[in-house]
C-alpha cells in the first residue's frame, strides 16, 4: 500500500529532501507489505522489518522504541491525513472533521491491511494505549477545541457540555463504522450530523449558518 495519501511522493528526485524521510518511508512500507501479506503483529519482529526495507536494525531503532510505536505509525501513515481545517466557523470546521472521520471509515472497510491492523489493535491492550493516547486523544482535543472556540465566538450556547457534544457530533459515524459495519457511510452525511446537532445546540438567536 502506497504511503501517497498521508507523506507527499516527489515525482522525481527532489532536491534537498532529507536522505532520513526516504529511509522512513521505506521501513513504513516494509511493515505495510508484511501485513499485507498475512503477518501478524507477533511475527512482525524488527529484524524482519528491517530485513524486508533493506536497512539495519539500528536505523530503525533510531527512529521507533520499538514495534508497537513503528505499527502505530504504520497505521497512522496508511488512514487518510488528518485535514487542515478552513477556520471560517464552528459549524465548517466541524463539517471537515466529520467527513474526515468518515473517509476513514469507508478506509477502514476498503483496505484490507487497515481492517487487519485496527483489528490487531484492538487485541492488543498495550498498542491500544498508545494508538488512544498517540492518534485518537489528539483527534478528540481537536473537535473540543473548535468548539470550545464557537463557544467564546456565539455560535454554541455557553452552557453546553463541549465533552458530551464531541461524542454527540462523531457518534453517529463510529457506530456507523464500528458497532455497524454494513451501514452506509454517505456523501453529505457530515454535513448531515453537523447541522442537525447544532440545530439544537446554537444559541436561540443564532441562525443557522
Amino acid at each position: 500500500m502506497s504511503l501517497a495519501g498521508s507523506r507527499s511522493r516527489p515525482d522525481g528526485p527532489a532536491r534537498g529532501r532529507p536522505r532520513s524521510e526516504a529511509v522512513e518511508r521505506a521501513i513504513l512500507e516494509g511493515v505495510m507489505k508484511l501485513l499485507e501479506d498475512g503477518v501478524p503483529l507477533a511475527e512482525l519482529s524488527i529484524e524482519r522489518v528491517a530485513r524486508t526495507a533493506g536497512v539495519g536494525k539500528a536505523t530503525i531503532y533510531r527512529r521507533w522504541s520499538g514495534k508497537e510505536e513503528l505499527f502505530i505509525d504504520v497505521v497512522r501513515a496508511a488512514e487518510p491525513p488528518d485535514p487542515e481545517l478552513p477556520g471560517s466557523s464552528m459549524r465548517d470546521d466541524l463539517v471537515v472533521l466529520l467527513e474526515n472521520l468518515r473517509q476513514r471509515g469507508l478506509a477502514s472497510r476498503s483496505s484490507a491491511l487497515l481492517h487487519n491492523a485496527h483489528a490487531q489493535i484492538k487485541s492488543n491492550p498495550r498498542i491500544w494505549a498508545a494508538y488512544h493516547d498517540n492518534v485518537i486523544a489528539p483527534r478528540r482535543r481537536l473537535v473540543i477545541d473548535v468548539l470550545r472556540r464557537g463557544q467564546r465566538n456565539g455560535e454554541l450556547r455557553p452552557d453546553v457540555d463541549v465533552e458530551l457534544a464531541n461524542d454527540l457530533f462523531v457518534g453517529p459515524i463510529l457506530v456507523r463504522s464500528v458497532l455497524r459495519p454494513g451501514a452506509h457511510l454517505p456523501e453529505g452525511l457530515a454535513e448531515q450530523i453537523v447541522d442537525t446537532v447544532l440545530a439544537g445546540l446554537r444559541p436561540v438567536s443564532s441562525t443557522a449558518s
